[in-house]
């Protein structure tokens, strides 16, 4: 108190009512992957795509990690971190694992073979054993120089070219595979090798399997599980994520990119990926949006999910197909994983609606198809395991079909809630800081019940607490019971909170019943 020494009037200026808790942010992503520039292992605030380009270079044919932050700003993500990895640290502008440079045609390829003067590549998400075959061009007397070409996948025609050249002009094999082709790349070995027709025959790529070796000191660099994990001290991979509080979502969109082209194998991979659920409950407030392997099958999906994976945590979602989308580097559409758009389609959910309501229903913008179409019966033996499916519906476009995450915990199902309650402990956690070293008394504990309800009131009132009113959605307890003498004595305050979560209405059924003419009635 202070002390008056002579008469006056004096003003003071004193606490009245609750101290408001103010909302934490909700959408703010972390990206790990391969870029041609930038700091390596340190976590980069990236605001736009622009900024992104600067920073870490443009769309890398091979590397997925451009396609996803592009993805998250495209569908309305805000603020996220960039953290590039699997560099080599002697400042090399332009290198990717493996060897692969920037805007290099052979870059991040996963099987190769020579097909005359043109050298034929896998492109990266294609798996099976793919067959290019050469044979006499189709149509009426073709030119001399005319040839037909062929791509098979295990066997089975997928693309055919029944005449190109190899010339220059529009008939270019290298301009008609580049166009359309969703299998292969084709480049020309040498100009004077590539004017003549390839002799009629086939040669075989075992796409998946690993690049060769590249030669000393060709700047390869290597790449394994620690450099996703990376070291919470020295602030690289994962750990360097551990220092900045506002991430609540992570994604590691090359992790795949490294399995296709044979840097990491999959048992690696699922490391790393168990690895990144791990960081998340670690820090209990972010969750791992996981990618599934490309070119599954369903069911494929399903025994990896369940036999390969075995994933099961309340902080971690899986989403399947893989989109496809125009990719720059190469000039046609490509296959990418989800995990960056489905990032961006959380953050314009969270600022349109809000964290409580289901991430789900919601257009992904930028997508023009899937790897897979899923049947209503695939979905149905996907959706209880935990896999969120990607669909595409006649006239309403590509959605996300699905909110869980891969909690066997029926409380945990569903993602909203998991993420609405990582929103109300962070806000709490943030806002009620001057409570410490405060007198543990009743006066302290009424001012912390006063300051929660009135932040969980208007958390109710925007619809994301369950309840006709506030006492049937939540409850606020900090009293003698919860405190007593033995908590107060340790320097304790014990407040405990309730809530009832909105959760999303994932099977809505409409019963309808026959009624004779004249006989019933339908009371409103």
């Amino acid at each position: 108190m202070p002390s008056y020494l002579s008469p006056g009037v004096y003003v003071e200026e004193v606490e009245a009512g609750a101290r408001p808790i103010e909302g934490v942010g909700t959408s703010v992503a972390a990206f790990l992957g391969f870029a041609p520039q930038g700091p390596l292992n340190e976590p980069t605030l990236v605001t736009n795509w622009s900024q992104y380009v600067g920073v870490f270079g443009d769309f890398v044919e091979g590397s997925y990690l451009a396609s996803a932050v592009y993805g998250y700003f495209a569908n309305g993500g805000g603020n996220c971190y960039v953290v590039r990895i699997g560099g080599s640290g002697d400042g090399v502008a332009g290198q990717l694992p493996g060897g692969a440079a920037a805007g290099t045609a052979g870059g991040g390829s996963a099987a190769e073979a020579l097909l005359g003067g043109f050298r034929v590549r896998a492109l990266p998400g294609v798996t099976g054993e793919i067959t290019v075959e050469v044979g006499a061009a189709e149509g009426e007397a073709p030119p001399n120089e005319a040839f037909k070409l062929v791509i098979k996948v295990d066997g089975e025609e997928k693309e055919t070219y029944p005449s190109v050249s190899a010339r220059r002009g529009k008939d270019n094999v290298v301009t008609k595979v580049k166009e359309k082709s969703q299998l292969i790349a084709l480049e020309e070995v040498s100009r004077a090798a590539a004017s003549t027709k390839p002799d009629t025959g086939a040669v075989v790529l075992a796409a998946g399997a690993a690049a060769a070796p590249a030669p000393a000191g060709s700047g390869t660099i290597e790449l394994s599980a620690d450099d996703y994990i990376g070291d919470a001290d020295q602030r690289t991979g994962f750990g360097g994520l551990e220092a900045i509080d506002e991430i609540t979502m992570v994604s590691v969109p090359d992790l795949m990119s490294a399995h296709q082209r044979g840097i990491l194998d999959a048992e690696t991979v699922i490391s790393v990926q168990q690895a990144l659920i791990a960081h998340c409950e670690l820090m209990g407030d972010r969750v791992a949006i996981l990618d599934a392997p490309p070119g599954l099958s369903p069911q494929q999906i399903k025994n990896w999910r369940m036999d390969t994976a075995g994933f099961d945590s309340k902080f971690a979602t899986l989403y399947y197909p893989w989109v496809k989308v125009f990719d720059p580097s190469v000039g046609r559409n490509s296959f990418v994983p989800p995990s960056g758009h489905i990032a961006g389609v959380w953050a314009r959910n969270d600022a349109s609606r809000g964290v409580h309501k289901a991430p789900a229903n919601e257009v992904l913008r930028g997508a023009v198809g899937l790897q897979t179409q899923i049947t209503k019966g695939e979905h149905d033996l996907l959706n209880p395991i935990g896999v969120n499916c990607v669909r595409a519906f006649p006239g309403r476009g590509i959605r996300v079909w699905g909110a869980r995450t891969l909690s066997s915990d029926a409380a945990w199902r569903y993602l909203n809630v998991r993420r609405l309650f990582n929103y109300l402990e962070e806000s709490i956690l943030t806002g009620t800081q001057w409570v410490v070293f405060e007198p543990n008394d009743d006066a302290l504990w009424a001012r912390i019940r006063r300051t929660i309800s009135a932040f969980l009131v208007n958390e109710w009132r925007k619809g994301a607490l369950f309840g006709l009113t506030p006492d049937e959605a939540f409850y606020v307890k900090c009293d003698r019971e919860t405190n007593p003498a033995e908590s107060i004595d340790s320097g304790q305050v014990i407040c405990e909170v309730g809530v009832a979560p909105v959760k999303p209405a994932e099977f809505v059924v409409f019963r309808l019943a026959q009624l004779s003419g004249g006989t019933g009635s339908v009371d409103e």
